[in-house]
């Protein structure tokens, strides 16, 4: 088939340069960018959506678990109330409550950074301190600093200094709060 003389076909035109040369190199480090910018994405969207669904704390060795599906996701040390020995029997002792409880709320307006509460005092806690004639005590979180001591750091598991709380640092605390939905069973064991 011919074209008549008058006739010439039209350039294609394309909205974009194709003049790009690719050589093995940049090839092979473009694909290397990509895969390690796509590993970042898939790993912070999968630490993201890894939530505890339980909280183990191990009064003797200072430290708290958070697990998922009986899989230990991190483990953190910890400073306890000023007398940790035994479960907390009333208002005041400075121990921290042994059992099985349930974070049944969150204030991040807390006097410690971020709090977590622990559902203590549970009906046996309130009937042994009935029994007792004493105040069963509450208000047991997991908490951060005290606002305006962030920086006081690890340095603050030197020594139990709560009044029956589980510390952190508030860069801890930040983390539990956005791994740990309210209803996570939290277990304290001596």
């Amino acid at each position: 088939m011919s074209f008549p003389e008058s006739v010439e076909p039209e350039p294609q035109v394309f909205p974009f340069s194709i003049s790009h040369s690719f050589s093995a190199a940049s090839l092979t480090n473009k694909t290397a960018i990509f895969g390690l910018l796509a590993s970042i994405f898939i790993a912070s969207h999968l630490n993201a959506e890894v939530k505890a669904d339980r909280i183990i704390v191990h009064k003797k060795s200072r430290t708290m678990e958070l697990m998922s599906g009986g899989r230990v996701l991190k483990t953190y040390k910890i400073a306890l109330g000023g007398e940790p020995v035994g479960p907390k029997t009333r208002q005041g002792d400075h121990r921290t409550p042994e059992g099985i409880f349930v974070i049944d709320r969150r204030n991040a307006q807390s006097q410690f950074h971020r709090s977590l509460h622990i559902s203590y005092p549970r009906p046996e806690d309130r009937e042994r301190a009935r029994q007792l004639g004493v105040s069963p005590g509450g208000d047991i979180f997991i908490h951060g600093l005290p606002n305006g001591y962030g920086l006081v750091g690890a340095a603050h598991r030197l020594r139990d200094w709560t009044d029956g709380c589980i510390a952190v640092t508030d860069r801890e605390i930040e983390e539990i709060w956005r791994m740990v939905d309210d209803g996570a069973t939290v277990e304290i064991h001596p």
